[in-house]
């Protein structure tokens, strides 16, 4: 059922041809709001804006390469020509290592790829939206994020250090985009059961999965602002109790909890 919570407003959500980034894309639209759907294949693309648009909502789909900064300028100038300035941003595009090895094994060529669509992606339509928000003074930013962010992976060395990389660079640009009104997160869904974690061996034999809907409901609630006060900060949507940490944002911040900083051995550190 259609609701109206988020009428007149705009989201681009990048991926949403399946998976995770069409859910989010259907639940947007369901709110009421305007999608702008980017990802590599049309046929993909136009089954989600189809969906979306018996939904009642407005939507248009643009093939784009997240990782080619020019297709991704183009991406955003049609979105915006069509249905106006961009309030959500979500980058969920993204690739993983095809084989669980050790890094000095691993395809190097694949390597790079998937450090390309994670990190690179974000960066393109980062540069690309954030002006137009930081002049409105307003807009919000959804990093699909990892677990793999926050601790090590051997196996996936790529996409854990691609998720970490995305991690830091939204820690990087917090200050200074709060300054202008937009808000930046980066939300893990943990495992949620797609093709891109079915291709995974470390899921193989996994049994239960995060549920999609609630990743979406995250992501809904995002837009609504409910996590503005976590602005800059890192939620895992699988695990955390996402009221405490709501009801806990300022003491969040006070402590600069959830983010990646380099923490002093002790008090005798320099770096304390």
């Amino acid at each position: 059922m259609r609701s109206s919570s988020l009428e007149g407003q705009v989201a681009l959500v990048t991926g949403a041809g399946r998976g995770i980034g069409r859910e989010i894309a259907l639940g947007l639209a369901a709110e009421g709001m305007a999608v702008g759907l980017v990802g590599r294949t049309l046929g993909t693309l136009t089954a989600t804006l189809k969906t979306c648009v018996q939904q009642g909502a407005r939507g248009v789909a643009v093939t784009a390469d997240v990782a080619r900064p020019g297709p991704v300028r183009e991406a955003v100038r049609v979105i915006e020509r069509d249905l106006g300035p961009i309030d959500l941003l979500v980058n969920n595009a993204g690739q993983v290592d095809r084989s669980e090895v050790p890094f000095w094994e691993a395809d190097l060529g694949q390597w790079w790829q998937v450090m390309e669509a994670n990190l690179r992606g974000p960066v393109n339509l980062l540069r690309s939206v954030l002006p137009g928000m930081v002049k409105r003074r307003r807009g919000r930013i959804v990093n699909l994020n990892s677990g793999f962010a926050v601790r090590p992976d051997g196996h996936y060395s790529a996409y854990a250090t691609s998720k970490g990389a995305l991690l830091q660079l939204s820690d990087n640009i917090a200050d200074s985009l709060a300054e202008h009104g937009v808000v930046v997160l980066d939300i893990s869904p943990g495992a949620v059961a797609t093709d891109m974690t079915a291709g995974m061996a470390m899921f193989a034999t996994m049994k239960e999965w995060n549920s999609i809907p609630y990743m979406v409901a995250v992501t809904v609630d995002a837009a609504r602002g409910r996590f503005d006060g976590l602005h800059g900060r890192f939620i895992h949507a699988g695990r955390d109790n996402l009221e405490h940490l709501v009801s806990q944002a300022a003491e969040i911040r006070a402590q600069d909890a959830r983010t990646l900083r380099l923490r002093p051995y002790g008090p005798d550190d320099p770096l304390a």
